[in-house]
């Protein structure tokens, strides 16, 4: 499974992994040294790290948090994940801990609750502790748009936030919810579902990723191209690459030529002078 795919950052969702320039990524960092790594503030706090450790800092180089843990995520929903002797569990920031280090594996908080695992069984809690969905699925994925990917017996579906089961446990595979729709597998092939489970793009692509900006890019037969939210193929399925859109542009491969290049929502090719970045492709 996965987990880096189930469980993305606000920041990734909102960008779609790709790298157009610099400025893209550019965040607020503290300006200060000594550290191995200064992560962006969030939540006015930075994640630092030096000899392995790691604690927070604020914006004016101040250490708020000591920097006593094996391992930390940046602050969301105000709480953090922190790792020490190989358990999980969550700080305020003032470093208060609110949700003991007990699991073995713990992610951000989104929309209220946080998925944990605990001798390799998974459910939620929320941000006191108290654990809302138990831990009895094999696998589990953070909530977005309201429902969560869980996992038993190898087969994969969605759940609300009451641990109801919405979209029965039939799949092979599935990603997240974004702008209402999610990606689901079947015998090698990929499609979506709405929040109801509904199929609404079949399940005929070898590949394919979460919604964005109303389009999803999709490959078949080695070729990719991009789709609507009603499974209409908007853009062929032509290029060797293509990365997400972001303020209407995607860049895109044509290896016959090539060429790299940026397209518009109508597959237009836009005569911008900069090269492309592409995040993830092999040359195979």
């Amino acid at each position: 499974m996965k987990r880096t795919i189930r469980h993305l950052s606000s920041a990734l969702l909102l960008t779609g992994g790709i790298l157009y320039s610099q400025n893209l990524w550019a965040c607020e960092r503290p300006k200060v040294y000594g550290y191995d790594y200064v992560d962006c503030l969030s939540d006015g706090l930075a994640k630092v790290k030096r000899d392995n450790k790691y604690g927070f800092i604020d914006k004016t180089g101040k250490v708020v948090i000591p920097l006593n843990y094996d391992g930390a995520y940046s602050f969301g929903e105000g709480l953090a994940k922190v790792r020490q002797n190989g358990k999980d569990g969550f700080i305020d920031k003032t470093g208060k801990v609110v949700i003991p280090l007990k699991y073995d594996m713990a992610y951000n908080f989104s929309e209220g609750l946080t998925v944990v695992e605990r001798n390799d069984k998974w459910g939620f809690i929320d941000n006191t502790g108290k654990v809302v969905i138990p831990l009895n699925y094999d696998e589990a994925g953070s909530f977005n748009e309201g429902l969560a990917s869980v996992e038993r017996n190898g087969k994969w579906g969605f759940i609300d936030k009451t641990g109801k089961v919405v979209i029965p446990l039939k799949y092979d595979e599935t990603g997240y919810f974004s702008e209402g729709l999610a990606r689901v597998q079947q015998n090698d092939k990929w499609g979506f579902v709405d929040n109801t489970g509904k199929v609404v793009v079949p399940l005929k692509y070898d590949s394919a990723d979460f919604f964005n900006e109303g389009l999803v890019r999709v490959s078949q037969n080695g070729k990719w191209g991009f789709v609507d939210n009603t499974g209409q193929v908007v853009i062929p399925l032509s290029y060797d690459w293509a990365e997400y859109f972001y303020n209407g542009i995607a860049a895109v491969l044509d290896r016959s030529t090539g060429e790299a290049f940026y397209i518009n929502k109508q597959g237009e090719r836009l005569n911008w002078t900069d090269k492309p970045i592409f995040i993830g492709y092999n040359d195979q």
